[in-house]
């Protein structure tokens, strides 16, 4: 279940081709539409340049469209001396957009995997795919699903193993108005979905994070 909407997410195969995009002059005109929307003058000193600091945003909110999460993981590194057991990043931070309501939701992800020999990839890289699929509309179930695949399809590990924890702002600001209620999701694959001990040592690790669980 969908943890804003409380429907199934949708596959990615669902989802359908994008639009074409609109040009600038349109789009800062829809961010005065809804500024009249809400109430206000979108002509008065405060907001006549709110429509274009809005565009400036939203470019930085969704790079993760013009964005191919592959591409980190492409270059790999074959020294370091047939390294094959798990690889754990924990506490990664990110923020991303409902895709039901356009608001935020932040928290952390934790990412692990079964390298092969030569399969190794750079910490840093495992990162930037978070924030890849984390700049673009999002449900936190498919955020999970999208780095896993990328990771599974690019590196072709013995398994994957992702948690993500976030408090959505759809919860928090509106709705039923509970700050604090995080919401966890986790996806595995090979090893980390057929081996409960492997999956269970990637939760030990993750819990030995810098909360200090």
């Amino acid at each position: 279940m969908d943890a804003c909407s409380g429907k199934p997410p949708k596959a990615q195969s669902a989802i359908p081709a994008p639009v074409e995009k609109p040009s600038r002059e349109e789009a800062e005109a829809a961010v005065r539409t809804l500024i009249a929307f809400a109430g206000d003058n979108p002509n008065r000193d405060g907001l006549v340049d709110t429509p274009r600091r809005v565009l400036g945003a939203f470019e930085e909110f969704f790079s993760g469209y013009r964005e191919n999460a592959s591409r980190w993981l492409e270059r790999t590194f074959d020294d370091v001396g047939h390294y094959d057991d798990i690889v754990v990043v924990r506490d990664i931070p990110f923020f991303s957009h409902c895709e039901h309501h356009m608001v935020p939701f932040i928290g952390r992800a934790h990412v692990a995997y079964f390298p092969t020999e030569d399969q190794v990839v750079g910490l840093s890289k495992l990162a930037r795919v978070v924030d890849t699929f984390a700049h673009r509309l999002q449900t936190q179930e498919r955020l999970t699903a999208d780095i896993v695949g990328a990771i599974d399809e690019t590196l072709k590990p013995r398994g994957v193993a992702v948690m993500v924890e976030a408090e959505h702002q759809c919860m928090t600001l509106r709705g039923v108005h509970k700050p604090g209620a995080s919401t966890v999701t986790t996806q595995f694959t090979g090893v980390f979905r057929d081996d409960p001990a492997e999956q269970q040592r990637f939760l030990t690790l993750v819990s030995r994070g810098t909360r200090g669980a």
